[in-house]
């Protein structure tokens, strides 16, 4: 069997290795060839380029970089067709891999592309892109599929490899231990995000809710994870003014909501691993004037926590904007603490379970499938 495969970065690689490893027990003639990284090298793929080559941000390092992106991807492109895979797998990135994967269907090349791009929330009008370069898209969460099948894509959902992730972290009681939590405090992981940026702008707000919940709870505990040496002097340099109970670790964001009893926290995936496991939360988020204005009108989603998009519904409090003020935060963090377990955590579970585990197999069986289908 041979399997072509591109992941443009580290979460890509990690992905596709998995993939490829439960590919490799079903088909013990498993050949890959493309992109990818140490992970994946240990799978058994010479890549073709180094994988840190496509890991790009933001708009001008794409842009000052362009010639050399171009030039991976007709590298790329070139190798897939005249080696003729029996599927071709982008992973991730797809401002790189759709156009790849556009141009090998047009050539009559089975695609796949694993991990949806957000255009349920943003640009919709990327699902005729999609349309166009892929016979299948692996979802990674149970509603992205009915959007695409909506818009004539072939779509499944595969499961997310959190599930399984998450399990393998040591028990609550060994990380509060771990991080010298006292025994009797109620612990708030409070996770500002990772760009300078954003801990700035969120650490303003989120130190004063923190201020505020201590003068009302003496047995208040606030953990908060810094996602690098530079966000943690930051982080510091907030909380070493304020009389709080406070222990800031480095990295171990999911350690660290595991260890808590809520958490208050920004956006992003943090949100969807918070669910997974099983602690209830605050969503709180302010990004400067303009931008919002520009990304609110760009929205089609009604939330920006991923368990009110599951749920379709406000599970989980999100206070954003003019609405995230220490006082509203003090509230709703307060009302978590207390209620959030029962309120929130039956929901997480049904949601959880929707959503489902074995991601590995299921994206193994659903490639699978392509395949035959497309010999027959």
């Amino acid at each position: 069997m041979r399997l072509g495969i591109l992941a443009g970065e580290a979460s890509g690689d990690i992905l596709g290795a998995s993939v490829a490893r439960e590919l490799r027990r079903r088909h013990s003639h498993l050949q890959l060839q493309g992109i990818g990284g140490d992970r994946l090298a240990e799978q058994g793929l010479a890549s073709l380029h180094p994988m840190d080559r496509l890991s790009v941000f933001g708009i001008v390092d794409p842009l000052k970089r362009l010639p050399e992106l171009l030039k991976i991807r007709r590298q790329a492109f070139q190798q897939q067709l005249s080696w003729r895979p029996d599927c071709f797998v982008g992973i991730d990135s797809p401002d790189f891999n759709l156009t790849l994967e556009s141009q090998l269907r047009a050539r009559g090349l089975t695609t796949a592309h694993l991990v949806s791009p957000s255009v349920w929330a943003w640009r919709p009008g990327r699902v005729q892109k999609i349309a166009t370069a892929v016979d299948l898209m692996l979802c990674l969460l149970p509603f992205e599929t009915g959007f695409y099948e909506a818009a004539g894509v072939p779509a499944v959902c595969v499961g997310h490899p959190l599930i399984e992730e998450l399990k393998e972290l040591p028990p609550r009681a060994v990380l509060r231990g771990k991080f010298g939590l006292p025994d009797n405090a109620k612990v708030l992981a409070v996770l500002p995000g990772s760009r300078a940026g954003e801990v700035a702008s969120l650490m303003a707000i989120y130190s004063q809710t923190m201020a505020n919940l201590a003068s009302r709870h003496r047995n208040i505990h606030f953990l908060i994870p810094a996602a690098n040496d530079d966000r943690r002097r930051q982080i510091e340099a907030v909380t070493k003014s304020l009389e709080l109970s406070v222990t800031v670790i480095s990295g171990q964001g999911r350690e660290a909501m595991l260890a808590s009893d809520a958490v208050l926290l920004a956006s992003g995936t943090a949100t969807l691993e918070a669910m997974l496991l099983r602690r209830p939360m605050v969503v709180a988020y302010r990004m400067p004037w303009l931008s919002w204005q520009i990304l609110s009108r760009m929205a089609i989603t009604r939330f920006v926590g991923l368990p009110n998009v599951l749920a379709n519904r406000e599970v989980v409090p999100e206070l954003l904007q003019e609405a995230a003020t220490p006082d509203q935060l003090t509230r709703q963090v307060e009302y978590v603490l207390e209620r959030g377990m029962e309120q929130q955590i039956p929901v997480f579970d049904e949601l959880a379970a929707q959503i489902g585990g074995g991601f590995s197999a299921r994206t193994a069986d659903a490639l699978d499938s392509l395949m035959d289908l497309k010999r027959g």
